[in-house]
């Protein structure tokens, strides 16, 4: 209830004054049953304006950090989050990976639209970086076709480090689905898994038009004394 409440009356109007949003390509999205969502990630808002586009619910992976921050602050988030379709996981120690192919998993099997952030991260300046392995992976797991989705200019609406938006005309690109089923069985291996991953960032590319950069966005911000943290559902925990 409170996702659609977000999305059509509390958030949703708001949201299309300071973006003008538009779709291309939603006919690429399936009218039900499962499938992943591979995005880009520029912005907070990337979250937000991809869900309020397309009329089925989406679900991302989220840091469990959001959801333990201990008093009213935190538990207002737990809500907000929880409500917005987020799915709380754990990204530290050995088992991450496996916690978020878990999750996301359950999702899938119950029919649903699941998006991850392949690049694990907002990019810090613009550009495409290189993706991880935990989408393909679980790509591999599941059987599910990759729908590639390109958020244009929602990070001159909430540029990184910024707290009030910027009214601007933003465009969520949605290209034709991949199939993968030629690797049937091959999940594990890293090379196939690689390959995967950098024909999604590939597709990515060609459908935001952005450069791509063969280094992890992590990487960059770990060096970045003015990078803010901020919500990254990327469940791509690999």
């Amino acid at each position: 209830m409170w996702y659609y409440l977000f999305k059509y009356v509390l958030m949703g109007p708001l949201l299309w004054l300071m973006g003008r949003p538009k779709v291309e390509g939603l006919e690429n999205i399936p009218k039900d049953g499962s499938a992943l969502l591979a995005s880009n990630h520029l912005a907070v808002v990337d979250s937000f304006y991809l869900p309020l586009m397309v009329p089925r619910r989406i679900f991302f992976l989220a840091k469990s950090e959001y959801f333990t921050e201990p008093g009213p602050k935190g538990r207002f988030k737990k809500w907000f989050f929880s409500s917005s379709g987020q799915i709380p996981i754990d990204r530290s120690g050995a088992s991450a990976a496996a916690g978020a192919l878990s999750a996301g998993k359950r999702v899938l099997d119950a029919g649903g639209l699941l998006c991850l952030y392949p690049e694990g991260t907002r990019s810090p300046d613009g550009r495409l970086y290189k993706g991880k392995t935990g989408l393909a992976r679980m790509a591999l797991e599941t059987g599910n076709q990759v729908i590639p989705v390109a958020m244009i200019d929602t990070d001159r609406i909430n540029p990184p480090g910024t707290v009030l938006p910027r009214p601007t005309r933003l465009t969520v690109r949605i290209g034709k689905p991949l199939d993968f089923s030629r690797y049937e069985g091959m999940a594990g291996n890293r090379f196939i898994e690689r390959a995967v991953t950098d024909e999604i960032m590939y597709s990515l590319m060609r459908l935001s038009g952005q450069q791509y950069v063969d280094i992890y966005a992590a990487s960059l911000k770990d060096t970045s004394p003015t990078d803010s943290p901020a919500p990254e559902a990327d469940g791509t925990a690999a």
